[in-house]
């Protein structure tokens, strides 16, 4: 309730850098609410970031919680997102960062449109030099098992962006923390998240590089 009105005033009267600034510091203090919880995160980053490119972070899908830590330890990448239409109202903060920030609203109920957007935002990133996020599982897991990608999200980037890296990242444990929905939140939960190497897209077929993002980011998934 606080930050939305702050990234109203941030945006319209001083534009998106103080935009980005106010997002930034909204998760960082959710992150530092986990931690009086007593919930610990690991945010391995395994190479150096790449810099003044468009990036592709793949990610695994456990919760809610996997954002708030993807758009801190990486917001120099200036991380946008790629959600479903229903997160774009009725949520303070969330959604005016999703409408306005960079990131963009698909149906899924209409692929014509969903198409249209995510190849938006590969352009996007590619003009501006910034990262989108995409969960290729599409819905959360509610037990760490890893599901299913949805390859076609991920063919659209590829397609729309072919000098993009790809980020891979896999993501432990944030299904506990909403194991029981929004409240109660869990203690001492270990939330765990590891950054792989870049790869870029202009040397794989796309087929190939979903296939290894797929299996690199479900082989370091661990379900206890």
């Amino acid at each position: 309730m606080v930050f939305d009105p702050v990234q109203r005033i941030c945006l319209r009267v001083f534009g998106y850098g103080a935009h980005k600034g106010s997002v930034d510091l909204f998760n960082g203090l959710l992150n530092l609410s986990l931690h009086i919880l007593g919930t610990t995160i690991s945010f391995k980053i395994t190479e150096k970031l790449p810099k003044n490119a468009p990036i592709i972070v793949v990610s695994n899908h456990q919760s809610l919680w996997d954002i708030p830590p993807i758009i801190w330890f990486l917001r120099k990448l200036h991380p946008k997102f790629i959600s479903k239409k229903e997160l774009g109202n009725r949520m303070p903060t969330i959604s005016y960062n999703l409408k306005y920030g960079g990131s963009v609203l698909i149906d899924r109920k209409d692929p014509q449109q969903a198409t249209a957007e995510i190849a938006k935002i590969a352009k996007y990133i590619c003009q501006h030099n910034r990262a989108v996020v995409i969960f290729p599982e599409g819905t959360r897991s509610r037990s760490g098992a890893p599901k299913k990608f949805y390859r076609k999200g991920l063919q659209i980037l590829f397609e729309n962006a072919p000098e993009a890296l790809v980020l891979p990242v896999s993501v432990n444990n944030s299904w506990k923390l909403q194991r029981f929905g929004m409240f109660p939140i869990p203690l001492f939960t270990r939330l765990k998240f590891k950054v792989h190497p870049a790869l870029k897209v202009s040397e794989y077929s796309s087929s190939a590089l979903i296939d290894f993002v797929e299996s690199q980011i479900k082989d370091n998934i661990i379900v206890t």
